[in-house]
């Protein structure tokens, strides 16, 4: 079975790819296209496995740049090299390079600004994005050149929020900093809530300013046969998930 991966129109300019967790070499809990460095699967099974993610994209595997990703706020500029150090966001405008964002759940974000050659890529859980790490980014993108307006974003798949039960605790840690907030929680079972993750990442990107903006429309957690999930992966209290890799490339 080949690799496939999902793009999104927003983007449709620019090479881009949300993979699936198919036509991979891993195998048990990680079966399929495992690209998680930090995961328990093999190494040199991830390797392979990313190489076929980069082969997909018509890119060579040192040309694809990943950061360890904690979810933070902080964005980094790749230049020659990687800078070093945590991150969960890249910004570039480098020729001839792709940036990849590894999720199980959160929200990969791939950007551009084609006219004005910046691309970025970003992770975001509810922690980063309620710390800022997409307004981070369209600021660091920014300041490469591009424009607000002229920027492009789409984000992949994710959980979604009928299987995103949180406590009420969430709901007054984004209320402290967004008063728009509660329009993202819906009532759960009990005192639980269910939060709209991609939602919220809408409302970040559109408030930033971005001239476009769209998701993809799939929950990692609801489809197992085409997604990783942590979520599911903690709830059948297995040993470990894979992580799924998504990628835009620079021109």
């Amino acid at each position: 079975m080949s690799v496939s991966y999902l793009t999104c129109d927003v983007l449709d300019i620019v090479p881009h790819g949300f993979f699936t967790r198919r036509g991979g070499a891993s195998s048990g809990v990680f079966a399929g296209l495992n690209c998680g460095t930090g995961s328990k699967d093999q190494g040199n099974v991830v390797r392979i496995n990313r190489a076929r993610a980069t082969e997909a994209m018509d890119v060579a595997p040192e040309a694809l740049f990943t950061v360890p990703q904690v979810h933070s706020a902080r964005v980094v500029e790749v230049t020659d090299t990687l800078p070093e150090g945590d991150a969960d966001a890249m910004v570039t405008t480098r020729k001839g390079i792709a940036l990849g964002i590894l999720t199980a759940d959160c929200m990969p974000v791939l950007l551009a600004d084609s006219e004005a050659g910046v691309i970025g890529a970003l992770h975001a859980g509810w922690r980063g994005a309620r710390d800022g790490v997409i307004e981070n980014t369209v600021a660091a993108m920014e300041r490469l050149g591009a424009r607000r307006d002229r920027i492009a974003a789409a984000i992949g798949p994710c959980i979604s929020q009928a299987n995103y039960e949180v406590g009420p605790e969430l709901l007054e840690e984004f209320i402290m900093d967004d008063p728009e907030a509660p329009r993202f929680f819906a009532q759960g079972k009990g005192d639980r809530l269910l939060f709209n993750l991609p939602g919220y990442g809408l409302h970040a990107l559109r408030k930033a300013g971005v001239g476009a903006a769209d998701w993809i429309g799939h929950c990692t957690y609801a489809d197992e046969g085409r997604f990783y999930s942590y979520r599911r992966a903690t709830h059948r209290r297995e040993a470990d998930y894979g992580r799924l890799i998504s990628i835009i490339r620079s021109g």
